[in-house]
């Protein structure tokens, strides 16, 4: 066993009470054939009995009424009508034999949104509930029994693919992964929120979630975080559009700190960076007034720099539910910054300005706020966060603000340096740069700061903003300058630099 696969095995064993036999936990590690292409898509078969149930109640305690392949009477019970939309909801792997809190929220959201929908619940707790790596070979018996079931509806109802939406959560997602693949025809929409990495990270296509499994494929990644050489939640790109909120990494609100104080239960950090995506997915469906967007964008580290806010050429997307279809692309990564609760949605800036080294700041080393100025509230002062490095000289600079609140038109800006008792990070620098070397010329660094660039990622629209004293540009650790819109706008070009 190579040094990886203990690895692996040491995660499993830590996040999942998996593996029941060494056999088994062996044939997982090694590769070798699971067995998913001989199961059998009786879900009656030993894995146990997997249940369509077509929900008529926001109530989950209320039974519901049950799709049954081959049943017309169950069609009828339960109200079934094959020219409206259809929406599948499919968990994934469990530990508790029942549903958990957040499939009642989703049902009901879904329920509220789409009134006139079939939205039925793929119950297969019976397989889900095993060991990680069974429950994991199951999800291809699965994913054939709901294929099993499309087909018939075609046959005996016409039921129109391109209306059905297949939600999978983790495991789930990659059961719909396979009821698109073996269904006759196309559906027409399959929605994986933070699809399940363990033993599907690195597969082939055909044996995961893939962008050919439905017209339409729209993933949210929650929790991408690596551990031992593996993953919660998937971290490869695997749909038509992957969509990483805060990166696919921490989730806002789901840090040690925050979960411990409620749950008191280390597990419980995991899980709510996992449910993330539910949670992201529930409230697209009920906050239509504060939607969320993401940005397409090469990787996270440029994103964090304000670079991608672009929405030319399908650059950007609605996420969740209101995520749009877009022209066939595979594997395009978008990425967004979100608030720590419901609703999620927030805003994104993109600011820009050359930053001059005019007196003693060649270890200037800057630390900047800014605080936006809008047509309807101020924020607060907030902390320019250029990603891990430092304010570039006689450079542009490029970086995001993130406001949890719509201020509306940005009307002003205070760009201020931190002294160097303003917080602790100020601190810090200053005590390495004397504990390093001492500083013969005591006289104070300047830099100068003509223009910021503004585009708002949301609206799109882009500003300028010239100093409102034309002649206060040059600013030093503990002062500000003030910028409002310029006269010539976006487009002018900075003036030229002035030599030093």
């Amino acid at each position: 066993m190579n040094h990886k696969s203990v690895l692996i095995r040491i995660f499993l064993l830590c996040a999942y009470p998996l593996f029941s036999s060494a056999t088994e936990e062996n044939a997982v590690l090694k590769g070798e054939d699971s067995g998913q292409n001989d199961l059998s898509t009786d879900s009656h078969s030993v894995g146990g009995i997997i249940k369509y149930n077509m929900r008529k109640s926001l109530d989950l305690e209320q039974e519901g009424c049950y799709l049954k392949t081959g049943k017309n009477d169950c069609l009828e019970k339960c109200g079934f009508n094959a020219t409206a939309k259809t929406i599948f909801i499919i968990h994934g792997w469990t530990m508790s034999g029942m549903f958990e809190s957040w499939m009642h929220k989703l049902v009901s959201a879904l329920m509220q949104r789409e009134s006139e929908a079939n939205v039925v619940i793929v119950d297969w707790i019976s397989r889900a509930q095993q060991l990680y790596p069974d429950a994991v070979n199951h999800t291809y018996g699965v994913g054939l029994d709901i294929a099993e079931l499309l087909n018939w509806l075609q046959d005996e109802h016409q039921l129109p693919l391109e209306n059905v939406h297949l939600i999978g959560y983790s495991l789930g997602a990659h059961v719909a992964g396979y009821a698109g693949t073996h269904v006759r025809g196309t559906i027409g929409r399959i929605t994986g929120l933070d699809p399940a990495g363990p033993m599907f990270e690195g597969v082939e296509k055909e044996n995961r979630l893939s962008p050919d499994d439905a017209d339409f494929v729209d993933v949210l990644h929650t929790y991408t975080r690596e551990a031992l050489g593996v993953s919660i939640g998937i971290q490869q790109p695997i749909g038509d559009i992957d969509i990483y909120p805060n990166g696919g990494d921490v989730q806002p609100g789901c840090g040690l700190g925050d979960v411990l104080a409620v749950a008191g239960n280390f597990m419980e950090v995991m899980k709510c960076e996992h449910e993330r995506a539910v949670h992201l997915f529930v409230d697209s469906l009920m906050n239509k007034e504060h939607l969320s967007y993401a940005f397409q964008c090469t990787g996270p580290d440029r994103f964090k720099k304000g670079i991608c806010l672009s929405c030319r050429k399908n650059r950007c997307n609605k996420i969740g539910y209101n995520a749009t279809k877009m022209r066939k692309r595979r594997n395009s990564k978008m990425y967004l910054k979100t608030r720590a609760d419901t609703p999620f949605a927030g805003y994104h800036y993109q600011m820009k300005m050359h930053v001059f080294n005019k007196k003693q700041s060649d270890d200037a080393d800057p630390i900047f706020n800014v605080k936006l100025y809008g047509e309807h509230k101020d924020t607060a002062d907030m902390f320019v966060d250029v990603h891990d490095n430092a304010i570039s000289l006689n450079m542009t600079n490029t970086f995001l603000v993130f406001t949890e609140e719509e201020i509306g038109e940005v009307l002003k800006i205070r760009l201020s340096w931190e002294g160097e008792s303003d917080s602790w990070s100020s601190m810090w620098k200053n005590i390495k740069k004397n504990f390093w070397g001492w500083n013969a010329n005591p006289s104070k660094p300047v830099l100068e700061v003509r223009r910021i660039r503004v585009k708002a990622g949301e609206s799109q629209k882009k500003y300028a903003f010239c100093a409102e004293d034309s002649s206060k540009t040059e600013i030093s650790p503990g002062e500000y300058i003030t910028f409002v819109k310029c006269p010539d706008g976006w487009d002018a070009k900075p003036k030229k630099r002035v030599p030093m």
